[in-house]
């Protein structure tokens, strides 16, 4: 029997890493070369398999660019036959009026495109290349035409913390359904712009501007890798006096800060399991076992899934159920990944 708090809800596929873009925040430092062992077709038919045994969570299909994959609408239509909720993250760039049909007929839900500035100049500085704004928003008008969902993803940054109003304002303008913001992991090509990263201060302050835009706009908002703001959420709703509602399911489902190994994980091109993108621990390897058996065994995601097992100003905080700190920023900064946030300044 599933513990239901144990059913995965989301599951980040990096489907290959091949990329056409150079992002500076890059979890994979991915290039535009092919990379060795990425599963094959069969594989990635077995592995969804799999996945449908533990669950039906939503499958995001993600890299490197998956645009890149030729047999990548096998895949997401091969997911959506299995009865998954089968979504896809591209860069924007490489979408085109042919490929726009196959994802919609695939039957992708919804894409994600990120946009990390407001500007051609500053989003291209952030992603690497020249005229990734504009591929951005080319295949975003694209996908509108098609009547593709999608929503838009903001990294957030030193550099662009003060962009973020404006980058609100033109997911609306673009007719986006849901603005996500993630706050910055050191990991990857991150690591070398870890003087980017914004201070706890500064952090706290967007986070609580974020909860104040949720009755300004019609789109859905949602914090990535910014766990202290479901303790935000809930400190704001008490002092305003108000009943705490959020949306329970979905992409845009707000239900608690890191959901590293307890409704998440990632599976990388070559088969390997983590318990999220960003904290490079192998929790298995899906080449050699099955996906349940990792999903129900491994021991990091035991440890995750007891919030008892963390340490630190995390380990007594009255919102840990709730937040639980970014288990990858802590494993970055301290090589534990059990240990404190070192992004929160809240004292408990």
């Amino acid at each position: 029997m599933h513990s239901k708090k144990n059913i995965p809800r989301l599951i980040a596929w990096e489907t290959t890493r091949t990329c056409n873009l150079s992002c500076v925040h890059c979890r994979a430092a991915a290039q535009d070369h092919i990379y060795k062992d990425e599963l094959n077709t069969k594989a990635a038919f077995k592995l969804l398999d799999q996945i449908k045994e533990v669950g039906e969570p939503i499958v995001i299909l993600t890299g490197g660019e998956p645009l890149l994959r030729k047999d990548i609408f096998e895949i997401a239509s091969y997911g959506t036959k299995s009865g998954l909720r089968m979504v896809m993250a591209p860069n924007g760039t490489l979408i085109t009026r042919e490929n726009a049909i196959k994802i919609k007929e695939s039957g992708i839900k919804r894409i994600s495109i990120s946009l990390d500035g407001s500007t051609k100049k500053n989003h291209d500085n952030f992603r690497g290349v020249n005229g990734a704004f504009d591929g951005a928003l080319r295949g975003i008008h694209i996908a509108k035409n098609a009547n593709i969902e999608f929503q838009i993803n903001t990294t957030i940054t030193k550099t662009n913390l003060k962009e973020i109003p404006k980058i609100l304002k033109l997911a609306q303008e673009l007719g986006a359904v849901a603005l996500h913001i993630f706050l910055l992991v050191p990991t990857g090509r991150g690591k070398y712009i870890i003087d980017q990263e914004i201070n706890t201060n500064e952090y706290e302050e967007t986070l609580n501007w974020f909860y104040d835009q949720k009755e300004k706009t019609s789109l859905q908002l949602k914090a990535t890798c910014a766990p202290h703001y479901y303790r935000i959420l809930r400190q704001r709703a008490k002092k305003e006096g108000k009943k705490v509602t959020f949306k329970t399911h979905g992409l845009d489902a707000v239900t608690r800060g890191c959901l590293a190994g307890t409704g998440f994980c990632f599976i990388s091109h070559t088969g390997k399991v983590q318990t999220c993108g960003f904290l490079n621990i192998e929790c298995g390897d899906i080449t050699k076992q099955s996906f349940k058996n990792v999903w129900e065994n491994s021991n990091v995601f035991k440890k995750l899934r007891d919030f008892k097992n963390l340490e630190g100003r995390c380990g007594f905080c009255q919102y840990k159920n709730i937040c639980g700190g970014c288990r990858a920023r802590a494993y970055e900064k301290t090589g534990n990944y059990l240990s404190e946030e070192p992004l929160c300044s809240y004292k408990p």
